[in-house]
């Protein structure tokens, strides 16, 4: 099995195919990323006398530049797979790979295939592509409205010109007439869809899961092939990461924060609002309390709970009971 690692940019695609293995020869290309990036990626590898079944590609998820090359090549039936970022900068660091630059991180990727072997990706259905799509786009809309609103805090608070302040409010205006359209999508989209109906209504089964958090966890959950609750809390970065070592260093616990920011910012609201509505999620938090945990690590710990109450009432497909118990293969809670 040969191994092609590919470095992502926005314009350009830099190639590394091993040979034969980490310390043979190795050949190198650079491709435009477009539209047509990979039929010129199956093309190059034909030159070299390379089968689709006999590489395995990898590369990394960056933003959205990787997609439209990952869904070609998955189309013509290659092997996939999409390493973590911070994953492969630090396997790149082990390796004594201190220098990054494009053409470093393709043979870095490609050694990373080669020793690591990660698993193949598979895409996510074309309903949970959608919805996450529009929810993209939503949290790009109230960005824009909190920056609007401020703005007009500004421009109230100063001596502001009164047709600067309207223009404000006109573009306040649409974009919340925008939000409750995409709110109407999104919704619209969960009709026409029975199985994510039913599913986000178990998510939201969880006292505190409201309907952004439902619906982002859905799209996680549904986007990536988990095979326990632990290894969605690892990629959401809500694991604890200890920092002890012989008698001297004794540092504090903290969560990895590897993964999208904005979920867990997402996770902590919340579990600030499940601590005073959800019984077993405040027993939980005062019950850390009295054990000496500092309050942000039991919140840190109502997080990771949250997550794995989310992919228990998914694995199981029944809803949230606040009668719950653990649970070590779900990693949840009891369910009826």
């Amino acid at each position: 099995m040969f191994q092609l690692g590919v470095d992502v940019s926005k314009k350009t695609l830099d190639l590394c195919l091993l040979c034969e293995g980490i310390k043979g020869k190795v050949k190198t290309r650079k491709l435009k990323n477009d539209f047509n990036a990979a039929t010129a990626v199956i093309s190059w590898l034909c030159k070299q006398h390379v089968g689709l079944k006999n590489v395995h590609i990898i590369m990394e998820a960056t933003g959205v530049y990787h997609e439209s090359l990952a869904y070609g090549l998955h189309k013509a039936g290659a092997i996939i797979s999409l390493a973590n970022p911070y994953r492969s900068r630090e396997f790149a660091r082990g390796m004594g790979i201190l220098t990054k630059n494009d053409r470093v991180d393709a043979y870095m990727l490609a050694c990373y295939g080669a020793l690591k072997a990660p698993e193949a990706w598979i895409p996510p259905p074309d309903n949970i592509l959608h919805l996450s799509a529009l929810l993209r786009r939503r949290d790009a809309l109230v960005a824009d409205s909190i920056r609007e609103k401020n703005r007009l805090e500004k421009c109230r608070a100063t001596d502001t010109p009164a047709v600067i302040t309207e223009s404000i409010e006109n573009m306040l205006r649409s974009l919340n007439a925008e939000l409750k359209h995409l709110d109407a999508l999104i919704q619209s989209h969960l009709d026409q869809h029975p199985e994510l109906k039913r599913n986000f209504d178990l998510l939201t089964s969880i006292k505190s899961v409201g309907f952004l958090l439902g619906l982002n966890m859905l799209v996680i959950l549904r986007c990536h092939h988990f095979e326990t609750a632990e290894q969605a809390a690892a990629f959401l970065g809500v694991v604890p990461v200890e920092k002890n070592s012989g008698t001297s260093v004794r540092g504090w616990g903290r969560l990895s924060k590897i993964g999208p920011p904005e979920l867990r910012a997402k996770l902590y609201l919340a579990s600030l609002c499940g601590m005073r509505f959800n019984p077993a999620m405040k027993a939980m938090y005062e019950r850390l309390c009295q054990r000496g945990k500092a309050k942000m690590c039991a919140i840190g710990a109502l997080m990771r709970k949250l997550v794995h109450w989310c992919y228990g009432v998914l694995k199981t497909q029944k809803p949230f009971d606040a009668e719950y118990r653990f649970s070590d293969e779900h990693g949840a809670c009891k369910v009826t």
